[in-house]
Formats: structure tokens, C-alpha cells, sequence
């Protein structure tokens, strides 16, 4: 029985979840292992404004579903409630979503934050660009008003506008009650969470010196996605050395790359104290789309050592090292002696298409390169709500060893080469557990260099045995 509105008549009928429960885990991955809630359902609502505003204004972050009959469940995710405002939204953990025929979800995340939807009195849209239960009806319907996100609707929901299904789920911290994200096993890694920990860890990489003696401070490049937080673990680091929180490169969360220029940052052992023996690299963050964040050009030049410091990147114009100095090769000091490849814990599951092949790109070419490499796995706090509670529960977090295997998978890197961590961001104090496993990254990425450095000197060692023996010969001749 239906209403004059379209609207079914069945209020009070308990609400049923149209999502399967393998469906539902694979969106809960995508969230970050949160938990979904039913709120809206339009074939028991009605596909009116009116009612979706009724049942979801006011509840916080929300999903929303939505499905079709070519067998697409697609939909977004918006980390701001819904309050009939009138105003553009601001939100940088937008992204939507879709899967099909059973496949992995593909996330699209918002591409500034800005204009990620419009908060007024209709039907909930994406961007002021995708709009779900149009003009009351079961439709969606795309208006190029903004482009906050990058998508085409085939990949998105088939081209198929007819929806025999939305729902609307609020997103909220996994309780204690629900499945637990601690595995009853003993750690998958061991860390030693003591003061004691810190400080043998902070006199080892004071008391580090390269292998090879040509070579005063290792050089690590930090390469990643915008906002993945490459500045900010250099901000990290020098906080610990510093020994309070500091903010010398810049670092935030907007949607387009705040590093400009290639930067490299020595890290001094105290205020105004001796240089420490490693020197950490700062590049423009990567985008999906051409033109746009660094160029894997630029990440080539970099490896061989041929960008200065404070070079200020073209995304259209790869760097171009003048006649005089590309004739040379660099010096070993000069060259990258390790790469760390820094990616957002919340974000590995919407990595998309694009970003994964610009990834496999670079690694192809440092592979070539014969320089090691390192995943640095950030935000792990943000990304399982156990961890943010107590940073020492990490490596007893199944959820984090999920992520450091599904992040080991699309890199194409070791489960042992990913490092999960915690940058300083909106800390005021400097915080033990985040120290070692800040520290025990950096002197993981110090051995790695080292691994470098020793490969080199065989090489270099080698071509110095040729020429003795050629010279030896012509002497011989003679």
C-alpha cells in the first residue's frame, strides 16, 4: 500500500539490512573497521527528502547505499551530519564508492575536501555532482554543479539511474561488545614500550655511522600520496631529537600537495646540536590524475642525485639538470640511498586504479635502481579505534595486521618492509609509544641504507680490481 507521496505505509517494521554480511565487512574495511548502524531505508521510508532528513539528520558520519538492478551497490561516505544547513560542506574523508558483482569495493575520494556535498533540505548528494533519490523519485542523477570528485557513472553504478534500494547507515566506533579487533594470540610483532626502549634506539641512530666513508649522512626519500603525512614524520622525528613538538616543514591535510618544492632535512641532536648522520627527503605528494603532484620523471632524478635542495617542482615540466652537471654522474653522497613509500592506514583500501600504477611505476624504476624499500603505514590510530585508545595494542590489532598485509599486497613489498606508525599531529607533549615506533622506523630505514652502501662499495670495489688488472696487462704488453 503506497501513499499519494510514493511512500510506502509501513513505519514500524523493523529494519532490515540489505547489505549481506560479507558486503558489510568489505564496507567496514573501507571505513576503518567502524561499525554500521540502519537508519534510512526508502522501500520502507519512501524515497522523500522529508523522510531520509527524518531518520538522519543529527546522527554524525554516515553511509550511504544505495542499489540497482544491474547489480551495483554504490554509494558515499560523509564524516559531517546532515543539519539542513543550507551551506557547502567541507569534508576530507569523503570518498564514494562501488562495487560489482561481488569485486573488491573501489573508493573515489573527494579531491579537495571542498564542496563535498551540499547540506540543504533535499535529497543527500556527493559534490553538488551525484544526487541519490532525485525530486523524491528512485533515481540517481549526476549535475556537474562542482567537481569534487573524479568518476564517470559507468564505472560508478553501470549507467543504470534506477534504484531499487537506499539506505542511509550511521558510522560509529566499533563497541566492545562487537567483534573484537584484539587477536587472543601473542603479538605479530615485539616492541618494547619503555623509556628505556627510547633511549637506546635515540643513541643508536646518534651512534650510526654509514659504511661507507664517502658518505657523511644517508639520504631517504619519502615518496606518497597527498596528505599521506611525508613532512610530518620528519616533523616527528625532529620533535624527538628536539625534544618537544615541532612543525618545521609544512604539513596538513588539504586535497592538493602543500610540499612545493624537494626538500632535503638534516635533523640536529638537540637545539643547536651536531647534525645526526641521516638527511630525510621531502617531494611533492602523488595524485592519480596526469599532470597533477610529483612526476615520476622528477622521482628519477631525484634517486641519481641530480635535483639541488629547495628545487621547486612543474607538474607539466619534469625537472631538466643543466648540460654541465648531467654529464657527471652524481657522487654516492649525492645519490638516495633508501626509499620509504609513506601511505595513509584510512586509505589503502581506496587506493585507486591510478595511484596504485603510479606506485608500481616508481618502484619498478628504484627496483632498477637496486635501492631498498620501506612502506611507512601512518595514521594507524585513526584507522583502528583500539589503537587510538592505546598505541601499545597495535601489534595485537588484527585489524592493523589486515592492513599491513592488504598495503604489502598492492605495493608488491615484504609484510616485514611495512612499518606502521603515528606521527605527531595535533599532540602538544611528546608521547613514549609513539617515539619507538617512530624511532624503530628510522633505524630500520638506516640498516636498509646501509644494505644499499654495502652493495655499492662490492660494486665500486670490484670496478677498481678491473681497472688494476687492465693496467697491469697494458704494463704487461708493453
Amino acid at each position: 500500500m503506497y501513499s499519494a507521496f510514493g511512500a510506502p505505509r509501513i513505519y514500524n517494521a523493523p529494519l532490515t539490512s540489505k547489505l549481506t554480511e560479507k558486503q558489510r565487512k568489505k564496507l567496514c574495511d573501507l571505513l576503518g573497521n567502524l561499525e554500521l548502524s540502519l537508519l534510512y531505508k526508502a522501500s520502507v521510508h519512501g524515497y522523500q527528502a522529508s523522510a531520509f532528513h527524518q531518520r538522519c539528520d543529527r546522527q554524525g558520519p554516515t553511509l550511504l547505499v544505495a542499489y540497482n538492478r544491474s547489480g551495483y551497490i554504490f554509494g558515499g561516505y560523509t564524516s559531517v551530519e546532515y543539519a539542513q544547513s543550507g551551506q557547502p560542506i567541507t569534508d576530507n574523508h569523503a570518498f564514494l564508492f562501488s562495487v560489482h558483482n561481488g569485486g573488491a569495493p573501489v573508493g573515489i575520494r573527494v579531491k579537495s575536501g571542498h564542496y563535498a556535498r551540499y547540506d540543504d533540505a533535499g535529497g543527500p548528494n556527493f559534490g553538488q555532482q551525484l544526487y541519490f533519490c532525485y525530486s523524491n523519485h528512485p533515481l540517481v542523477k549526476i549535475e556537474y554543479n562542482h567537481e569534487a570528485f573524479n568518476f564517470s557513472p559507468f564505472s560508478l553504478y553501470g549507467n543504470d539511474t534506477w534504484l531499487s534500494e537506499c539506505e542511509v547507515y550511521k558510522v560509529a566506533k566499533r563497541s566492545t561488545l562487537s567483534e573484537p579487533q584484539v587477536s587472543a594470540e601473542k603479538p605479530w610483532r615485539n616492541v618494547l614500550w619503555t623509556a628505556e626502549r627510547r633511549a637506546e634506539l635515540m643513541e643508536m641512530i646518534r651512534n650510526y655511522k654509514p659504511l661507507m666513508k664517502s658518505v657523511s649522512r644517508v639520504r631517504i626519500l619519502m615518496i606518497g600520496p597527498v596528505g599521506a603525512g611525508k613532512s610530518s614524520f620528519f616533523n616527528s622525528i625532529n620533535s624527538i631529537f628536539t625534544g618537544h613538538v615541532t612543525s618545521k616543514a609544512i604539513s596538513g591535510s588539504v586535497g592538493t600537495s602543500l610540499t612545493t618544492q624537494f626538500r632535503r632535512y638534516p635533523v640536529k641532536d638537540g637545539c643547536g646540536g651536531r647534525l645526526l648522520p641521516f638527511v630525510l627527503c621531502d617531494t611533492m605528494g602523488l595524485e592519480e590524475q596526469s599532470g597533477a603532484g610529483l612526476d615520476i620523471e622528477d622521482i628519477s632524478s631525484i634517486l641519481q642525485g641530480h635535483v639541488p635542495d629547495r628545487y621547486k617542482f612543474n607538474p607539466t615540466t619534469p625537472f631538466q639538470p643543466d648540460e654541465q652537471k648531467s654529464s657527471r654522474p652524481a657522487s654516492l653522497q649525492e645519490k638516495i640511498h633508501c626509499v620509504v613509500y609513506v601511505i595513509d592506514a584510512t586509505k589503502i583500501s581506496l587506493m585507486s586504479d591510478k595511484l596504485q600504477e603510479k606506485l608500481a611505476s616508481i618502484r619498478r624504476k628504484v627496483n632498477s635502481l637496486g635501492i631498498p624499500q620501506i612502506v611507512l603505514m601512518t595514521k594507524v590510530d585513526e584507522a583502528c579505534p583500539l589503537v587510538e585508545e592505546d598505541l601499545q595494542s597495535l601489534y595485537v590489532s588484527s585489524y592493523i595486521k589486515l592492513k599491513v598485509q592488504e598495503v604489502s599486497s598492492r605495493l608488491g613489498v615484504p609484510v616485514s618492509c611495512v612499518l606502521p606508525v603515528k606521527n605527531y599531529s595535533q599532540e602538544l607533549e611528546l608521547e613514549l609509544n609513539c617515539d619507538v615506533l617512530l624511532l624503530t622506523a628510522l633505524q630500520q630505514m638506516l640498516n636498509f641504507a646501509d644494505d644499499y652502501l654495502d652493495d655499492a662499495g662490492h660494486v665500486e670495489a670490484s670496478g677498481h680490481c678491473r681497472g688494476e688488472t687492465m693496467e697491469k696487462i697494458t704494463v704487461w704488453c708493453m
